[in-house]
C-alpha cells in the first residue's frame, strides 16, 4: 500500500484556491495602484505635445529661413498657421515643404495655439499634468505671454501652461 503524508495533501481545497485567488488579486491591485496608469497616460500624451511643440518649431525656422518672415497666425480659424498664400494650414494637414503633417494636440479636446506677427512666434499647449511637470509655466497656469498677445488660457482648450517662441521674446 502506498504511504501519502498528512503533512502534503493531494489536492487543493477550495479554501485554498480562494485565498490564492486573493492574494494574487492584492498584489496585481498594489502594482496597478503603484503604477498608476492615468498619471503615466497623462505623462506620455504631454511628452507628445512637448515633442510636438518642437517638431513646429523647427518647421517655423525653415519657412522664415525660406520667406524673412515667420508665418501669420489665424486667430479666426482655431490659431492655425496660415500659408504665405494666405491659406489656413489645419492642424494635422500637411504643410509641405516645412513639415509632413504639421501635428495637432493628442486630445480631442485641447489644441495647440499659434500666435505671430511675423517676426516672433508663440506657440501653447495644454499639459494635463500641469503643476506636476517641471517645464510648464508659473507651476502649471497659464504662460505669461498668452494674456500679454491678447488670448485667452482658453484657447488651449485647457490652460496654455507650456509654450515656445523664437529666442527673442520669453514665454
Amino acid at each position: 500500500m502506498g504511504k501519502t503524508s498528512s503533512f502534503f495533501p493531494r489536492g487543493l481545497t477550495l479554501i485554498g484556491l480562494v485565498i490564492i485567488v486573493v492574494i494574487i488579486g492584492l498584489l496585481a491591485g498594489g502594482i496597478i495602484i503603484f503604477l498608476d496608469p492615468s498619471a503615466q497616460l497623462q505623462k506620455s500624451r504631454d511628452a507628445q505635445r512637448k515633442s510636438d511643440l518642437s517638431e513646429i518649431q523647427k518647421a517655423l525656422e525653415v519657412y522664415y529661413q525660406d520667406n524673412n518672415s515667420y508665418p501669420i497666425g489665424d486667430a479666426s480659424s482655431n490659431f492655425e498657421i496660415k500659408d504665405r498664400n494666405g491659406n489656413t494650414v489645419s492642424w494635422n494637414s500637411p504643410w509641405l515643404p516645412y513639415t509632413g503633417t504639421l501635428p495637432r494636440d493628442p486630445s480631442p479636446l485641447q489644441n495647440y495655439v499659434y500666435y505671430s506677427s511675423g517676426q516672433s512666434y508663440y506657440l501653447y499647449a495644454s499639459l494635463e499634468r500641469g503643476g506636476n511637470d517641471p517645464q510648464a509655466c508659473n507651476s502649471g497656469a497659464a504662460c505669461q505671454s498668452v494674456s500679454a498677445n491678447g488670448l485667452t488660457a482658453t484657447q488651449c482648450g485647457g490652460i496654455c501652461n507650456y509654450g515656445a517662441s523664437t529666442p527673442d521674446v520669453s514665454i
